[in-house]
């Protein structure tokens, strides 16, 4: 079976960026290796925090927020779309429900969520989050889908589809399972999934810049006047970038709803190399792989856990969503933490932001 990062790099590569410089070293080739993205109009935008030990040790916007205006990335301050990268914030959210004692990861959906339609097997919250329910993924228009949707209403979109597999005996990545996973969580706490996650992520985390989309709290940050820096979400074709088509996130705040900027990400990043998250119980669950007949799944619940080409354990998420690229790497054995967010759906760039990471670990050691 493929790792988790094996299957999306094969997805999101072309082979012309395979082709890397071997002996690029220190700070002048990660310059060289983001630089060159600009110039070679792979994105528009790019925003980077490499954080290590808690410092900053790298943060740098490259390219531009707004084409058309010339205004300039900021990692500070430029707000991307982070797609799936929100699994991650979603996973911390249950995460602390589940330590409450709100919500149950054995637990049946159906506890939570009796209204949704029986499936010829019944499924847990726990195989929801490791991607091992048989739910299905996007289907034709429906990844880049613009209804105004609430998470109870776009049930409609999958509710009445068979299961891909008997849960537990496979696995299959897909967003719809944390968007069943963010209405079981209201369900169980009577709380929005948003309002819950900006009580217990956001604002214990520091997170200032991070908003689900179409959120009140987005929305006024937005208009007031204090923070004007939402990129501008771009697509890719041969004559260069357009604007990505409108598209309606909130339904999906737990799977690929969320803005932020790489600052505020790393900031996230660097809260899990706390000791009293990695060596707490819960926490540890969500970070350790699932496994189908034995095999490792290179999936925990809501994070992505493997190790890198050159054998350094991680976790963490890629995201692709319209109009936006995400990296949230976290090594533990490192103590360090990649933030690295863009402007542009599905840029094929992994293999680039590899080598640059690559250089970061082989320069620490």
């Amino acid at each position: 079976m493929k790792s988790f990062i094996t299957y999306l790099k094969d997805l999101f590569t072309s082979k012309s960026e395979k082709q890397l410089h071997p002996t690029l070293e220190g700070l002048t080739g990660v310059d060289d290796l983001l630089n060159g993205l600009i110039i070679e109009k792979k994105i528009p935008g790019l925003a980077i925090t490499v954080l290590e030990k808690g410092e900053v040790l790298f943060q740098k916007g490259y390219g531009y927020a707004d084409v058309g205006k010339r205004v300039k990335v900021d990692p500070k301050r430029t707000i991307f779309r982070i797609a799936s990268v929100s699994k991650n914030i979603a996973a911390t959210a249950l995460a602390q429900m589940v330590k409450e004692g709100a919500i149950d990861l054995d637990a049946s959906l159906y506890d939570y969520v009796p209204y949704f339609p029986k499936k010829e097997y019944d499924f847990t919250i726990r195989q929801l989050a490791s991607h091992t329910a048989g739910i299905r993924g996007y289907k034709g228009k429906e990844y880049g889908l613009n209804e105004p949707y609430s998470i109870k209403d776009s049930l409609r979109i999958f509710k009445n589809d068979d299961l891909l597999f008997k849960p537990g005996t496979d696995y299959h990545y897909n967003s719809y399972d944390w968007v069943l996973i963010s209405l079981a969580m209201q369900e169980a706490s009577g709380v929005p999934f948003g309002d819950y996650v900006d009580e217990k992520v956001l604002g214990p985390f520091g997170l200032t810049h991070t908003f689900g989309e179409g959120s009140e709290s987005s929305a006024i940050e937005m208009t007031d006047g204090k923070n004007d820096h939402l990129a501008t979400f771009y697509s890719r074709r041969k004559s260069g970038f357009y604007k990505a088509m409108p598209v309606n996130n909130t339904y999906k705040l737990a799977g690929g709803g969320y803005l932020s900027t790489s600052d505020d990400m790393a900031k996230f990043g660097q809260a899990y190399l706390k000791k009293e998250i990695l060596h707490d119980a819960v926490f540890s669950e969500f970070l350790t792989t699932e496994k189908i007949n034995g095999k490792a799944t290179y999936y925990g619940l809501g994070w992505q856990v493997s190790e890198d080409k050159k054998g350094r354990p991680y976790f963490g998420h890629v995201g692709n969503g319209v109009g936006g690229y995400s990296n949230l790497f976290i090594y533990p054995n490192e103590q360090m933490v990649f933030s690295i967010l863009t402007n542009c759906t599905n840029p094929r760039i992994q293999d680039v932001l590899d080598a640059m990471i690559d250089i970061f670990l082989a320069d620490s050691q």
